[in-house]
């Protein structure tokens, strides 16, 4: 299974978007599986508030664990997350029009009218996985781009 498979796959588990994206990425960023759900639990859904995307958390999630500084003073590896983050946050709002949970589902999910909407029309079944997918695509751009560099 490739990382986009694998992300939707434990997304309709119902794991969170946030979850679901790190995850897939696990063996690569040196982590367990278990660790990748448990790191991203409390990011899903905007961290349940409809801010950043959870799929997109997760996605920073691995990019930071691949491109992040490794210690006090690592400024090479400052630099280089600063610009995987910003790759990150360009390339799914130009791919989905928005990086915000709230405003790719249309429906603040903080409300019980705007989360019910939400589950009634299936946008977190059938609409989420999409955003987890676009996350990994990304991801693996980004991924690719810097074994070019």
């Amino acid at each position: 299974m490739n990382h986009k498979e694998k992300a939707v796959n434990f997304f309709s588990q119902k794991l969170h978007c946030s979850q679901s994206v790190l995850a897939a990425f696990a063996e690569e960023c040196g982590i367990t599986e278990e660790e990748a759900l448990k790191l991203g639990s409390c990011f899903g859904g905007g961290m349940r508030k409809g801010h950043v995307c959870g799929a997109v958390s997760g996605a920073l999630m691995v990019l930071g664990l691949l491109y992040g500084q490794k210690s006090v003073g690592d400024t090479e590896g400052l630099q280089l997350s600063n610009k995987v983050n910003d790759l990150m946050m360009t390339r799914f709002k130009e791919k989905c029009g928005s990086y915000i949970c709230n405003d790719l589902l249309g429906y603040d999910i903080t409300t019980e009218k705007g989360h019910q909407f939400c589950v009634d029309n299936k946008l977190f079944t059938n609409f989420c996985p999409k955003m987890v997918a676009t996350a990994v695509d990304v991801v693996e751009e980004i991924i690719q781009k810097q074994k070019r560099a």
